[in-house]
């Protein structure tokens, strides 16, 4: 589908059966609220999926590489060339989310969207739209088609996940310099200031940070970013793992399959995807709160309280991947405890 035509296709979720995984929490011999956010996400799972006993036994990770031309400008501590090397790693299943993927039970799918140089493995999906961005410290990091090409890439890959069954998806990412993007990306689309959106990424000295920061500001200032206007934002300052994130997002609305995010880059495509389509925002649960600094940001304007707050800032989907885990312990009692009738029990009734 084209982007118009999946965020049109995007509708409210079911009450129905959020209402009975409300009364089944109720009933269960557990106190009220006992399971606090897991709890809730469990709901929003029961109304996404139209189940009132959720099934997300079906997982994949879609993790989006490319690279960014703005590395040029020293924002970064390495090269653009290790994007490959871990996306190729990736291919081989032997990178960070793919190994605890493994203990989860989700496939993985590296998705080629944009690497500077071409990937030398057979399973990495090839969906490159250009061999990375330009720098858009001094032109537009992509053309508005090429913006709209990725996340209509991502919206494909959606509906792929749901031909082949899945019923839960994470987005991840690879990509030098991504933190930079996402922070131009998030100042654009806030108002909030660079430097409180903007962090070290993969350990940036003090200095480099500052030119960072420097950077970002001189960009925003040239392209004038239009913060009511997804792809605008994307095609100046964007990058196109975050295209492709933002496309996965709304496709996995259209396809009712709920999306685990994961850290800054992730809420930064979340965040552009409900700017593109607010309803969008009730598909998506929020695993866990970066150590970037832009993150608590991005969450609340998305409106997410995440699972969990434990300094991770590594990318490629694995504080998504974290988040599903607890999702698993909580569907456990879910599914199997007794109910207060059954062990002879008075339920437990709200207190004022």
């Amino acid at each position: 589908m084209t982007l118009e035509q999946t965020i049109s296709a995007i509708r409210p979720l079911d009450e129905k059966s959020m209402t009975a995984a409300r009364n089944r929490f109720a009933n269960i011999a557990m106190p009220l609220g006992g399971l606090g956010l897991l709890q809730d996400a469990i709901v929003q799972l029961a109304g996404i999926l139209g189940q009132p006993v959720p099934d997300i036994s079906r997982r994949v990770a879609v993790v989006f590489c490319a690279d960014n031309g703005v590395v040029a400008e020293g924002v970064t501590q390495c090269g653009q060339e290790v994007t490959a090397t871990v996306a190729e790693n990736m291919g081989r299943g032997e990178s960070t989310v793919c190994l605890m993927a493994k203990q989860l039970g989700m496939d993985v799918f590296p998705v080629d969207i944009g690497v500077a140089q071409p990937i030398k493995s057979e399973k990495v999906l090839q969906f490159s739209v250009r061999r990375g961005t330009a720098n858009f410290a001094h032109e537009p990091a992509m053309t508005r088609k090429e913006a709209l090409e990725a996340v209509e890439i991502g919206i494909k890959m959606a509906e792929m996940c749901a031909e082949k069954g899945y019923s839960l998806l994470i987005g991840g990412e690879m990509g030098i310099g991504n933190t930079t993007t996402s922070a131009a990306v998030t100042a654009a689309l806030t108002g909030a200031d660079t430097a409180a959106v903007t962090g070290r990424g993969a350990g940036l000295s003090t200095a480099g940070l500052e030119r960072k920061i420097a950077v970002i500001e001189a960009a925003l200032a040239l392209h004038k970013p239009d913060s009511n206007d997804s792809i605008d934002v994307l095609h100046k300052v964007g990058g196109l793992d975050i295209a492709g994130l933002c496309g996965l997002y709304l496709g996995a609305a259209a396809q009712r399959i709920p999306v685990v995010l994961d850290g800054v880059i992730s809420c930064a495509a979340a965040l552009l995807a409900v700017r593109l389509c607010p309803q969008s925002v009730h598909f998506m649960v929020a695993a866990h709160r970066s150590d970037e600094p832009a993150s608590i940001l991005l969450l609340d304007a998305l409106g997410k309280r995440p699972f969990l707050t434990a300094g991770m800032h590594l990318g490629e989907g694995t504080g998504a991947a974290a988040g599903v885990a607890l999702l698993d312990l909580a569907l456990a009692p879910y599914r199997e405890m007794v109910s207060f009738a059954d062990i002879g029990m008075e339920a437990y009734q709200p207190q004022k």
